[in-house]
């Protein structure tokens, strides 16, 4: 099978940093693949949150993730701390990928990269809805 090859923006345009803890640890003595993910959330809300967002609350609208892809470059450690750089791309009616990037913060190995497809809902009906132009604007994207 082949392996899941995924290219990085040159830039990003959020970095937070999160540390590794022992419940992020799998049986391998390393960070868990869904622990990882995990790391992705908090890093993806605290992104939102420097906007003044939640994830139930953009503009009005909730997010859910609809895909994911991550390409796994090496091992993190309890006790590390990681690096996570996030920026939005490839938008589209309903939503766009949050890319992001990990690294380890101290020495500066990359760890994984990857992306998740977000798409917007209306929270009370839970129905798919148009990205509304002042969170496009937000993100930073003027549509074509």
């Amino acid at each position: 099978m082949a392996r899941v090859v995924f290219e990085l923006p040159s830039e990003f345009v959020f970095s937070t940093d999160v540390p590794i803890y022992i419940g992020h640890i799998n049986h391998g003595h390393h960070l868990d693949n869904a622990q990882l993910l995990t790391l992705v959330a908090e890093a993806r809300t605290r992104f939102l949150r420097s906007m003044g967002y939640t994830d139930r609350d953009a503009e009005g609208l909730a997010m859910v993730v609809g895909d994911v892809v991550v390409q796994y470059e090496s091992e993190a450690l309890y006790g590390e701390t990681l690096r996570i750089d996030m920026t939005p791309m490839d938008f589209n009616k309903y939503g766009f990928d949050l890319v992001f990037r990990i690294t380890d913060a101290h020495q500066g190995r990359a760890v994984a990269r990857g992306k998740q497809g977000l798409v917007f809902t209306d929270p009370q009906e839970r129905r798919v809805r148009l990205l509304p132009p002042a969170l496009l604007a937000r993100l930073g994207h003027t549509p074509a």
